[in-house]
């Protein structure tokens, strides 16, 4: 039995006690009991709104001069009002992912039930529920299969004629539809449409059926539902596809789907899932060690972790093995979506407020993806790559009209269709950055597994083409002679200016976030051009650039600087910590490095913590236990790490955002918890941004013994490792381009030429004793 699933010993009787499956495209949260079990169904590109092509009301370069004069003298509201005026958006039909439909299951009434259990197996990636009533074990399990596109259940009993059911659909939208067919399927189709977000009216068609198929018994229709009575065994196939950038023979393709399903059989099917799924999953082992909380069901573990039990090593290891799994249920290689705030999964929340389950381009989006990497599910981030590729062609017109800059630039938030302008509120929605964040990724690929042609083909023109739009937007400060950006936020976050009469503002000249974010891209391209060959006087312009970019600051409180100025904190309590990315996931800052910006980012991050207000929600704990981690404090990052999961994970361990911050009602779920928390755990335990690959450079006292397997370093290296006593016992590298690596551990070095395909086993000196 494996000891990483999710399991319990009573119903879910909601939603956020449901557990999560999926296939890339098709999402489904199964929740229930002994009498009634819910499919909460979900597809990635089921939006509402559309594309658009929205008017610009600025005249570009005229007044982005303009507003810039008044930023550049201290009249941050002047500058303000001019930004509202040229370069804000108007809402119209942006859209966001929606809830598909419910499958509705009633089961007969069995009275008192016994050894009741539900579970997710990650090794499997198949939920089951198994009781027992009158000596007869009932059985229902239920996957999601990528290999074959669809979800799958089989229902069976102990005894003959166990399986009695009824089975029903009910839809999220207003425009959906059911019919029966043949006495075995229902069929349903539905629009994406809301008017929250967008006017009602416009959205993703889809069109699915859910076929039964029985073995004994009897299967009839009944008031448009599916009654199955003293059946054997039953099987339930769900397929759902939408008409999204398709125009020929998308409704067809579920029956297609199913049919093939049914042909192949049910025992092929599973197999053939649990093959595809585990060539990505069973490619990373970790273990950090067992205590007498590990035997315990996972919401009691959870539970004991809210009390400040967290001697648990293993369910930290379930965490980050279950972040692994949600990425491998949620993004797959042939993905037409990246992961949204919510995964491709819905509770409703979010979307019926201002919220939208859309890509947030300010930290969101960005972190669903920091562990695919170092957890070796590189194929898993190749959505978030077409989706960049897309987004910079989009942008090329919004660089166009509001900036009369050449290039591509993206805002604070794009949907399905690659939205690119500024939001409708300056003070989040002009993020000028937040297409070149997201585009980051396309470098963080390339760094791990070194594709020329990846980075020839796909990287490079995208990020060339972000660094032409800089290199024409920026301007240099009249009073320091740097190249900066603006007017631009720090990612939703406030300040007073010297002149405090004009009250907390957002928007400024040269944020910190923004010329780190600008480093990176201009380093990268330069590096990528000289190893091409190619764009001798964008090499030229790149240096030149560079030399003028503003240097990271500290303030007179010994904290990295949030802006170029050194402003007071409207909202020191903040969720956001935006310029940290110079400390994660850049390397502009590392403890060895630049030890000053170091201690100035601890000091951030305390001040940070102090607050009594702080808004404590699932992102801002991720990035917490991150940037502890990218400091070596492993005690500080371990802290965090188990208070996002004891305060802000439900019971299914999904992360959410707590009521009352950024217009949340209630607690939400959002994904990207899950993702940062996994991240974390694995950079805790591997780091290699900073020019080596440094074994367990954050280790907690309470994984003093542990082993893992399978993570991926930059350079296109993975690597084992074993500890013992929080001391090295042994590391293997595997390398799989020639070149130069250095591996760390501690305050031992050791530098080493490596061959493609080598395998190098060094002892606890890093003395390499095996080849």
């Amino acid at each position: 039995m494996s000891k990483f699933k999710l399991w319990y010993k009573q119903p879910a009787l909601r939603w956020s006690e449901g557990v999560p499956l999926g296939n890339g495209r098709i999402g489904a949260v199964i929740y229930g009991g002994t009498d009634k079990e819910t499919w909460s169904m979900t597809e990635v590109t089921y939006w509402s709104g559309k594309s658009e092509d929205l008017v610009s009301p600025s005249k570009g370069k005229v007044d982005l001069e303009e507003m810039r004069k008044h930023f550049f003298a201290g009249d941050y509201a002047t500058g303000d009002k001019l930004a509202k005026q040229s370069l804000q958006q108007v809402k119209q039909n942006f859209g966001t992912n929606l809830s598909l439909c419910d499958i509705k299951f009633q089961y007969a009434p069995v009275g008192d039930s016994e050894q009741f259990v539900r579970e997710l197996e990650l090794d499997q990636a198949i939920s089951h529920v198994s009781y027992k009533v009158n000596g007869n074990t009932i059985t229902r399990e239920v996957f999601a299969t990528h290999a074959d596109e669809l979800v799958a259940s089989r229902i069976w009993g102990e005894l003959p004629g166990s399986v009695s059911f009824t089975l029903g659909i009910e839809g999220r939208t207003e425009s959906f539809i059911t019919e029966t067919l043949n006495n075995d399927t229902l069929k349903f189709r539905g629009q994406a449409t809301e008017d929250v977000h967008s006017d009602g009216t416009c959205g993703v068609k889809s069109e699915g059926l859910v076929k039964v198929v029985t073995s004994g018994g009897t299967l009839r229709v009944e008031a448009g539902q599916l009654v199955v009575s003293n059946a054997d065994e039953a099987w339930i196939y769900f397929a759902v596809n939408t008409d999204y950038r398709r125009e020929d023979a998308w409704a067809e393709e579920c029956e297609r789907q199913v049919e093939q399903a049914i042909a192949k059989g049910y025992a092929q099917l599973r197999e053939d899932h649990i093959v595809d799924y585990r060539e990505l999953y069973a490619r990373v082992e970790v273990d950090l060690g067992t205590s007498a909380q590990s035997s315990l069901p996972t919401d009691e573990r959870v539970q004991l972790f809210k009390k400040g039990q967290t001697e648990d090593p293993d369910l930290f290891a379930l965490f980050y093995q279950y972040g692994r799994y949600l990425t491998i249920a949620g993004s797959r290689a042939d993905s037409p979506l990246p992961l949204n705030l919510q995964g491709i999964w819905n509770d409703g929340e979010a979307c019926r407020m201002g919220w939208s389950c859309d890509y947030h381009l300010d930290v969101n989006t960005e972190m669903n993806y920091y562990a695919t990497e170092i957890s070796n599910l590189g194929e898993c981030h190749l959505p978030l790559m077409r989706y960049i590729e897309e987004l910079s062609h989009a942008g090329r017109s919004t660089a166009r009209d509001f900036y009369g800059s050449e290039g591509w630039v993206a805002h604070v938030f794009s949907n399905a269709w690659g939205f690119t302008d500024p939001g409708w509120e300056t003070s989040w929605g002009l993020n000028v950055t937040g297409g070149l964040w997201i585009a980051t990724h396309l470098m963080e690929h390339y760094d791990y597994n070194q594709d020329r042609e990846f980075l020839e083909q796909q990287a490079y023109p995208v990020l060339k083409e972000a660094a032409t739009f800089f290199l024409d937007y920026m301007t240099i400060h009249p009073t320091y002679g740097w190249l900066v950006t603006g007017p631009s936020t720090s990612p939703e976050n406030h300040f007073y200016p010297s002149d405090k009469t004009q009250g907390a503002q957002q928007l400024s000249m040269g944020s910190t976030l923004d010329q780190v974010l600008v480093r990176d891209l201009f380093n990268f391209c330069l590096k990528s051009a000289q190893l091409l060959e190619i764009d001798i006087e964008l090499q030229k312009q790149l240096t030149e650039a560079i030399a003028i970019l503003p240097p990271l600051q500290i303030g007179k409180k010994g904290q990295l600087q949030e802006w170029l100025e050194d402003y007071e904190e409207a909202q020191p309590e903040h969720r956001h910590l935006s310029h940290l990315f110079a400390l994660y996931p850049s390397n502009q800052i590392t403890p060895q490095g630049t030890p000053e910006l170091s201690a100035a980012s601890r000091v951030t991050l305390e001040n940070r913590m102090q607050e009594d207000e702080l808004e404590d929600i699932e992102f801002t704990a991720a990035l917490f236990g991150l940037n502890f981690a990218r400091l070596h404090d492993g005690e500080r990052a371990y802290k965090h790490i188990a208070h996002l999961i004891g305060e802000l994970c439900f019971d299914n361990l999904l992360t959410y955002s707590k009521p009352g911050i950024a217009g949340a009602e209630t607690n939400i779920f959002v994904i990207d918890g899950n993702y940062g928390g996994t991240a974390a755990i694995a950079e805790m335990l591997l780091q290699s941004h900073a020019g080596e690959i440094h074994l367990l450079p954050a280790l907690p006292e309470a994984w003093s013994t542990g082993s893992l397997k399978g993570l991926r370093a930059k350079g296109n290296v993975e690597v084992d490792v074993t500890w013992e006593n929080n001391q090295l016992v042994e590391a293997t590298i595997y390398t799989y381009t020639q070149g130069s690596i250095s591996v760390r551990f501690g305050h031992d070095n050791v530098s080493m030429e490596v061959e493609v395909g080598g395998v190098y086993c060094l002892n606890s000196q890093l003395q390499v004793v095996q080849i």
